[in-house]
């Protein structure tokens, strides 16, 4: 069967409150009403518009489609999420509690969410929810997400530490809200920017005393004063001076994981890249750091190294522009 994102087909955000959906269907409706709408496919859009509406109108029904997550397209073909247990149940609806729409007139997506309680109906012979007592559903916890920015030194080291982030929940009506929470985060050596951490039920609550859902902590390198990061891979630019490119030499280079040696070789130029293997971010196959080097000439500051500068342009003639044509 094919999903239905009734925010979508009503054009309004997920943390729309149910003023804006109010405004929202009524503006839609007005539009395809069969009565007065010249639209070829008026009538199907209304009962779209009329379902999404019963759905996300009623706090306990939006609620419930909540729970499948965010990440289904309008028209995709639905299948149920790993660890899904049924539909939901709303043990004492019928066509009468349905704003007005008999049985007939909703989607098979609905019939498959909301198919409880029509007794011999299609609806009632597709219901896979679980009721109890009075009626209501059980359904696990949306997932959530989050930003996590870490700095480049944690993401190479790993380990565990305290931070303070700002989740969406949502409250009884559906509307959207943040709430800052304290979590301490196990941070996996050699992760890599656009990883996604999982805390297992540390997503919304369930509904009907279902299990709470996940929260995914999608991690982001904070900028570094003098690294820059490709995947696992890390880069430097590093300054030379012109007689250790010209002649060779060896020099110190940072790394993520201390100080090492560089042998520059002679006649190295402006641009070229050398490699400190294994030097990147940790991992089963650990990433490489490369040197850019960066050749940097100091400004004469005495009549003498002037003058010095004077006699390398003499004894060593040289156009690096040749290249150019002129």
């Amino acid at each position: 069967m094919e999903y239905k994102d009734y925010y979508k087909i009503l054009g309004v955000a997920r943390d729309a409150d149910t003023d804006e959906i109010k405004r929202a269907y009524r503006k839609l409706a007005h539009k395809y009403h069969p009565d007065v709408s010249k639209e070829p496919d008026a009538e199907e859009r209304f009962k779209e518009v009329k379902e999404a509406y019963e759905v996300l109108s009623d706090p306990e029904k939006r609620a419930a489609y909540d729970q499948l997550g965010s990440g289904w397209q309008q028209g995709q073909s639905f299948e149920p999420p790993p660890g899904w247990e049924g539909g939901f149940d709303f043990g004492g609806a019928g066509p009468g509690d349905l704003g007005g729409m008999g049985a007939e007139e909703f989607s098979e997506f609905f019939e498959n969410l909301f198919g409880g309680g029509f007794g011999s109906s299609p609806f009632g012979s597709r219901s896979r929810g679980r009721a109890w007592g009075g009626g209501g559903f059980s359904a696990q916890g949306e997932d959530q997400h989050a930003r996590l920015e870490i700095s480049l030194e944690e993401a190479y080291n790993g380990g565990q530490r305290r931070f303070q982030l700002s989740v969406p929940e949502q409250d009884a009506q559906g509307r959207l809200a943040y709430r800052t929470r304290n979590l301490d985060v196990q941070i996996p050596a050699g992760i890599r920017d656009g990883q996604q951490i999982r805390l297992s039920g540390q997503g919304s609550p369930g509904a009907g005393g279902g299990p709470p859902g996940d929260l995914y902590l999608e991690v982001h390198l904070q900028p570094h004063r003098h690294f820059q990061v490709d995947g696992k891979d890390v880069y430097i630019n590093l300054p030379i001076t012109p007689w250790e490119a010209a002649l060779g030499a060896k020099v110190p280079v940072p790394t993520l994981g201390g100080t090492v040696n560089l042998s520059i070789p002679a006649g190295a130029q402006s641009g070229q890249k050398l490699r400190l293997k294994g030097r990147g971010l940790p991992g089963n196959h650990p990433g490489d750091q490369f040197a850019v080097l960066q050749i940097q000439a100091p400004k004469p500051e005495t009549d003498q190294q002037t003058e010095l500068y004077r006699e390398m342009a003499r004894k060593m003639a040289f156009n690096p522009r040749t290249h150019l044509g002129v």
